[in-house]
């Protein structure tokens, strides 16, 4: 026999549930606490863009997604790395960076012979877009397993 629970999943947005609370807060605090409290569709869709997104891909010699790639990111201007990444299963990585323009640098850390340069590739961003890149590793190159 199974029990169903009731009442509200927070972790789940549903409108009954959204009308439940506010109304409790309402209840609780008068009127006026309601609005205090209530999230408007245009502030959340602001926080939705108040970065740009950089997507890549690291592929290996023959054309395959490589996995377990440490990948760092740092805007052009400095020398450091801001960001730390690895690519996941299907050699992919994702980076929110600030909105706005600048230029940014995607290099994959790996053993590289002397006097060669690590992979790297620079994007340029305008405003909240997204940036889809790849990163090509030589035989070289590649993690050894």
């Amino acid at each position: 026999m199974t029990t169903r629970r009731r009442g509200c999943n927070l972790s789940q947005r549903s409108f009954g549930c959204s009308a439940f609370v506010l109304f409790l807060l309402s209840a609780l605090g008068g009127p006026a606490a309601a609005p205090l409290f209530a999230v408007s569709p245009q502030s959340s869709a602001q926080a939705r863009r108040d970065y740009a997104l950089i997507y890549g891909t690291v592929f290996g010699p023959n054309g395959r997604s490589v996995a377990g790639v440490p990948v760092k990111i740092r805007r052009s201007s400095e020398k450091k790395a801001k960001w730390e990444l690895v690519s996941d299963t299907s050699g992919e990585f994702a980076q929110r960076v600030p909105a706005g323009v600048g230029d940014y640098v995607i290099q994959a850390e790996v053993k590289v012979p002397k006097g060669q340069q690590k992979p790297e590739v620079t994007v340029h961003i305008d405003n909240d877009e997204r940036k889809d890149i790849s990163l090509h590793l030589t035989e070289q190159q590649l993690p050894k397993r």
